[in-house]
């Protein structure tokens, strides 16, 4: 009975894929300068199924016309227009991304597929909401998650946010991101945690159904709670009472920074341990040597006594 639900099922699935469309990766259009000519190369060689992936996760069918996808070298005009740590960003409406190679991708993406993942997904997450505007921190927090950018060291990050700063509300949190990079990179942490946590209590496709309600015409507050059920607020609340001991000291405890902190730490205690063992060998030698010196006074008053002269019971000198 076993063998035959097997086959049963097998063949379900094998009917299911037959019937489902094959869905169309977005097409990207690398435009670069000869000298970038090789990275363009590298870009025009990514694998399409990485950029479906992207279309299921903001519940695309379509990808839309091709997106343009420019390499701008350091000095340029396009360089220029946004802070020296940023290495690229989207233009969401027009469907165009410009990539700055020669700036090593920073966080939250730590190569330049990543970093094309993450901008693709800028301009599916506007396509898919019909170009109606959207919170900032949903835009990059998407976006860190289509590029394989958030993980567990961002556990951490958070953790490091919530130390240095006290939980900001999502209204003020797109403010954030025209601050300084640290607190930019905060920003993003926070973002992505929300996101993900999104995906954690509603499902894989709740974000396709929030931009398919904005697309409709929705307000993004209204949207969230047509696709969820929930009040953004409440989303919100819930997050932050969330923010328990594990969820906030675990990620820091095993963190690379922690790592280091304790490694230097115990070079610390293992270099005062050393100084303090030197420090008792050199008493003892000083001890040691202060007892051969009395033991050698010792003596040297002994044979003294002994060579003194002394006089015989009848009272004459003898040596």
């Amino acid at each position: 009975m076993t063998i035959f639900r097997a086959a049963a099922l097998l063949i379900l699935l094998l009917l299911q894929s037959f019937a489902a469309p094959a869905q169309v990766a977005p097409r990207i259009e690398v435009e670069a300068p000869p000298a970038l000519a090789g990275t363009a190369a590298q870009l025009r060689a990514i694998n399409p199924s990485r950029l479906t992936s992207v279309m299921r996760l903001v519940g695309l069918q379509d990808p839309g016309p091709p997106i343009r996808v420019i390499l701008a070298p350091e000095g340029s005009g396009a360089a220029t227009v946004v802070p020296p740590w940023v290495s690229g960003y989207a233009i969401g409406e027009e469907g165009v991304i410009v990539l700055l190679p020669g700036r090593v991708p920073s966080y939250p993406d730590t190569s330049l597929s990543d970093l094309l993942a993450h901008e693709v997904a800028h301009v599916l997450v506007a396509r898919a909401a019909g170009g109606r505007p959207l919170p900032r921190w949903f835009h990059e927090g998407m976006a860190m998650i289509a590029g394989l950018s958030w993980g567990f060291d961002d556990r951490s990050r958070l953790t490091l946010a919530l130390l240095v700063d006290r939980p900001v509300s999502l209204a003020a949190l797109d403010d954030r991101f025209a601050g300084g990079q640290a607190e930019v990179n905060r920003a993003y942490a926070i973002s992505g945690s929300f996101v993900h946590d999104l995906f954690d209590r509603y499902g894989q496709g709740v974000a396709g159904r929030i931009l398919q309600e904005v697309s409709r015409g929705l307000s993004f507050a209204d949207a969230f709670r047509a696709a969820t059920g929930d009040s953004l607020a409440t989303a919100e609340t819930s997050f932050w009472d969330r923010q328990t001991f594990w969820y906030r000291w675990v990620p820091l405890l095993t963190s690379s920074v922690t790592l280091w902190l304790l490694v230097t730490l115990l070079a610390l205690w293992a270099i005062k341990r050393r100084r303090q063992r030197d420090a008792a060998r050199r008493r003892g030698w000083d001890e040691e040597e202060e007892r051969l010196r009395l033991a050698a006074e010792s003596r040297a008053q002994a044979e003294a006594a002994l060579l003194e002269p002394r006089k015989d019971e009848g009272g004459e000198w003898v040596n």
